[in-house]
């Protein structure tokens, strides 16, 4: 049985810090990670996608959480063909993904900003988010070809947003395409109601990794706002939905990362931690629940015990150590 490690896609966007989950004195940049860290075991570096990250950050990142603590970086936008600004752009370099010398220093400067967490074996994973225009075919697959040769050696997992690559009649050739490269598939929880909806399928495409990613339940996906997209929160029900999946892959790969991406207010990390009592089957009749409304005002958390980080059962290695 591999471990189960439940986290966040992010610990410092501007709704959760405003929440006041982070307490008084932990709320500079090196307080909130330790904060964090002390509490999960996992989280997902979705800045990286914004922007390259730098070698000195990741440094940082890496000396300042317990050991065993993994990051999953988000892949730079560029590299996943995403619209990306100029401003971020390094050393005024055009932000034009079919260029090869402009993927070469990209894909240079994006390996060096992760390097540091590679070294302290802080990597968990690199997520290549494709875009929703990203469909089967043999330009995504030779594009996918080239993502495996850059990243060999790299724990990586893919998560297509273009609902056909999991649905009958293609499903057997992603898995076995991603299986080829030994990338990690992307399990996704999202809203099944509208035509660009992922199915939330759970194949096993890498021993080493599986990955699964909640996105709320919001119907405002793909035509709102990042609010409106990501304003929800998940009920103890909805959640329980995904035990026995979580578990069938967590005895067919190494480790599962679960990562919850409703980032509105505190309602990522109240999921992430009703998750982490259900896998660890710590239900007290008296334990707060992620309210089911499907919206996330910002709250101020209750005292209480230090969720214990989610984990299989199997697993001898703690991950309570404090930052």
């Amino acid at each position: 049985m591999g471990e189960i490690l439940v986290g966040t896609c992010s610990w410092t966007d501007r709704a959760l810090v405003g929440s006041g989950w982070y307490p008084v004195g932990r709320r500079d940049a090196e307080g909130r990670l330790r904060h964090y860290a002390e509490r999960f075991p996992v989280v997902e570096v979705d800045a990286s996608y914004y922007a390259l990250p730098s070698e000195r950050n990741s440094r940082l990142w890496a000396e300042r959480t317990p050991d065993g603590f993994v990051f999953d970086v988000k892949a730079f936008s560029l590299l996943t063909g995403h619209p990306t600004r100029e401003a971020v752009m390094p050393g005024g370099l055009p932000a034009e993904h079919r260029d090869p010398a402009v993927l070469d220093e990209v894909w240079t400067r994006f390996t060096a900003g992760i390097e540091p967490l590679r070294e302290a074996g802080r990597l968990g994973s690199v997520l290549f988010q494709f875009p929703p225009w990203f469909r089967p075919g043999e330009r995504a697959e030779a594009f996918l070809g080239e993502c495996a040769e850059r990243t060999r050696g790299w724990p990586v997992a893919v998560e297509f947003r273009h609902p056909s690559w999991w649905e009958p009649g293609w499903e057997e050739a992603t898995g076995a395409l991603l299986a080829r490269h030994g990338m990690a598939a992307v399990a996704v929880d999202m809203t099944q109601t509208l035509p660009s909806s992922v199915p939330p399928v759970t194949p096993v495409t890498s021993p080493r990794l599986s990955v699964v990613r909640f996105h709320g339940r919001s119907t405002a996906w793909g035509t709102g706002s990042k609010e409106d997209r990501f304003r929800y929160g998940y009920g103890e029900e909805e959640l329980a939905e995904w035990l026995p999946r979580v578990r069938r892959l967590a005895e067919r790969t190494e480790q599962v990362h679960v990562l919850f991406n409703n980032c509105c207010g505190d309602a990522a990390v109240r999921a992430a931690e009703c998750m982490t009592r259900l896998l660890d089957g710590d239900r007290p009749a008296a334990a707060p629940r992620v309210p089911s409304a499907r919206s996330a005002p910002a709250s101020t958390p209750s005292p209480g015990r230090r969720p214990t980080p989610a984990r299989s059962s199997s697993s001898s290695r703690s991950r309570r150590g404090a930052g």
